[in-house]
């Protein structure tokens, strides 16, 4: 049988290579777990995350939902912090709690710990932007992007560190982004919080290491979010021309890295990184 023939039979053939588009990717590592799925394969054991405590700050949405998501889908048990009122049914627990205020921090880590069990995981990824050229920035879009985004990451942080230290293991990750790494035009409040969390990941890495505990960073680059969706249509064009991958990443690609950082197994030997996440914008 000629080759034209196998393939007319629909045998012999290898699987068409997808298109390598915008959603590729995403396709490719759903692909991966449903053919886990459909074999009784179980790829919960390969990030050693299986009932352990995590917590994740701003988890209603964008970024933070998918990394619930894809954390509970690897057998944590996910908390999640949010200060609006909008109803959600993913994640183990939801918090109605506001990183800018250390005592409802407080009270949020000894509910995790009540109803979920010991917190095992951080992922410090509540933030905010508050956009204005540095000569007609207010001082209240400086103190507004640095509460949430940096003092909100301390006071995550602080009632929780004691315990993992006691405890002799965590995992911690903050989301920072390529504009903490390379700065933005009209965002030098952003830029400094999130360069901001990038030296207390570092100093806390150092302090976590000989109690086994373990501090990194992902960096993303853009992303389809309610923030990027407010980026006039030129602009955007002109970002992405920037992007050797040519597209804004989804949030599930963000969450990937996080998942593998927090993990006991695959990033067990991993502290004090960052991990850029950001299509080759910065490399």
């Amino acid at each position: 049988m000629s080759g034209n023939d196998k393939r007319a039979a629909g045998k012999d053939v290898a699987p068409a290579v997808p298109d390598a588009g915008a959603d590729a990717p995403v396709a490719a590592a759903a692909a991966v777990i449903g053919r886990a799925a459909a074999t009784g394969a179980d790829l919960r054991p390969l990030f050693g995350l299986e009932d352990k405590v995590v917590l994740v700050t701003g988890g209603n949405r964008g970024i933070g939902k998918q990394i619930v998501v894809l954390l509970e889908s690897l057998g944590a048990r996910v908390a999640y912090t949010d200060r609006s009122d909008r109803p959600s049914e993913h994640g183990s627990l939801a918090l109605h709690a506001d990183v800018t205020y250390p005592a409802e921090m407080e009270q949020a880590l000894e509910r995790v710990e009540a109803e979920l069990g010991p917190l095992f995981g951080i992922v410090v990824n509540a933030g905010i932007t508050r956009d204005a050229m540095f000569h007609k920035m207010t001082h209240r879009d400086w103190d507004n992007a640095m509460s949430v985004n940096l003092t909100g990451a301390y006071n995550t942080v602080r009632p929780v560190f004691p315990l993992m230290r006691e405890r002799g293991e965590g995992s911690i990750v903050f989301i920072s982004s390529i504009v903490g790494e390379r700065g933005g035009i009209g965002q030098v409040n952003y830029a400094v919080s999130k360069a901001g969390l990038i030296g207390m990941a570092r100093s806390l890495a150092r302090e976590g290491a000989r109690r086994n505990i373990r501090v990194n960073v992902v960096a993303p680059g853009f992303v389809e979010s309610d923030m990027t969706d407010k980026i006039p249509a030129e602009i955007r064009d002109q970002i992405t021309a920037e992007i050797p991958m040519q597209r804004f990443a989804r949030p599930v690609e963000i969450a990937w890295p996080v998942a593998f950082l927090l993990s006991p197994v695959a990033g067990a030997f991993i502290t004090g990184a960052i991990v850029d996440v950001n299509g080759g914008h910065r490399m």
